[in-house]
């Protein structure tokens, strides 16, 4: 069987060439429209490009309609279904207008690879999103252990996420320099941080707990005092791997290196609250707390705002529209109790929606997906 085809490999290779130059897309991106693409040449058994006819979109979205996902078992969502749709419709219609390839099909047949509506809107509908209260961050933190530098190092990893919100990936790439405890801030700078977008912007601790901003701050002067590392050092290194006495492979201690991924960060994450006796909550969801938490701190519009700032969102709304919103309990307290709200509380609200409303009209009714 074929298992590539050479002038789909060529045309393949200008099109990521296309999306990274011109388009400013990301590693992660081309990955996953080469996942899609992989897809549909191995559904195809890797037929030349010049060959495509929309009736082979049609059969492809039939044939995906009828996978599964190899872990579970079950169906494919229709979340995945699009998103590897959506890569193919938008290679194809770029595809229609290359040499050699615009009289064998025209744009509008890339289109026969759109879903649904009501796939569409299956597959696009915000959900409630899962996330840990403050109060079970806390005990996480409380029940881990702190003996050895690699418990206090990961106790420390689960403070500073909850301090700042901070993705895992910039976590990782994180230096000594980038944190400021006299100011209590972390400067997530994109010439060396992984942050999302390659934006540039500083955290303050957010208001969590004396006792998460001590953990913290006693590994900070661990690594600079006991170990004396210096600014360029990473501020979670990685866990060194040695062969010991019964000559196996063993924790032993820390290696003076910043971790490749992320993926040792998810893992302590695991661990944690599964010691802890709770649900596992990735880092990320973390974000999600703390936007709650300061929609149940922040009194004005310029508070929301700053505390928006602080999780590096450009716009108040991308934190409302992606993060914000109201779980379901919440919900039904709040409409309950709408009868009681008072004068002061509805000057509030009223002064926030006035705030949403400029900033709506400043960003043109839409708002940055930076989540």
């Amino acid at each position: 069987m074929t298992k590539y085809n050479p002038d789909n490999e060529r045309i393949k290779r200008r099109y990521f060439s296309y999306l990274k130059e011109a388009e400013g897309c990301c590693e992660q991106t081309l990955d996953t429209v080469a996942s899609a693409l992989s897809r549909y040449e191995a559904y195809t058994k890797h037929r030349d490009f010049k060959a495509f006819h929309f009736q082979s979109a049609i059969a492809f979205k039939n044939h995906l309609a009828e996978q599964r996902n190899q872990r579970s078992g079950v169906a494919l969502s229709k979340s995945t279904m699009h998103a590897v749709l959506t890569c193919l419709k938008k290679f194809f219609h770029w595809l229609a207008g290359q040499p050699g390839y615009k009289s064998r099909f025209q744009y509008s047949d890339a289109n026969y690879f759109n879903l649904s509506e009501k796939d569409v809107r299956v597959a696009t509908a915000r959900r409630e999103q899962k996330c840990p209260t403050i109060e079970q961050v806390l005990h996480v933190i409380d029940s881990m252990r702190a003996n050895t530098p690699v418990e206090q190092r990961n106790r420390a990893l689960i403070a500073f996420t909850l301090l700042t919100g901070a993705r895992d990936s910039a976590i990782a790439s994180m230096k000594l320099k980038h944190v400021d405890l006299v100011t209590g801030c972390v400067h997530q700078d994109a010439r060396d941080v992984k942050t999302k977008f390659s934006k540039t912007f500083t955290t303050y601790f957010f208001p969590v707990g004396d006792e998460v901003h001590r953990i913290f701050s006693d590994w900070v002067k661990y690594l600079r005092e006991e170990l004396l590392w210096g600014n360029d050092d990473p501020l979670f290194p990685a866990t060194r791997i040695a062969v010991g006495k019964t000559q196996q492979f063993e924790v032993a201690g820390l290696e003076r290196k910043h971790w490749s991924t992320a993926t040792p960060i998810r893992t302590i994450f695991q661990r944690a609250f599964a010691d802890a006796g709770l649900p596992y909550f990735n880092p990320h969801s973390f974000r999600n707390a703390l936007a709650r938490l300061g929609e149940e701190n922040c009194k004005t519009p310029e508070h929301f705002k700053a505390w928006s700032q602080n999780l590096g969102h450009e716009g108040v709304l991308t934190t409302f529209m992606s993060y914000g919103t109201v779980p379901s309990h919440r919900q039904g307290e709040i409409i309950r109790s709408l009868g009681e709200v008072n004068d002061q509380t509805s000057v509030g609200v009223a002064e926030l929606a006035k705030a949403l409303v400029r900033e709506l009209q400043a960003t043109g009714a839409g708002f940055n997906a930076d989540h």
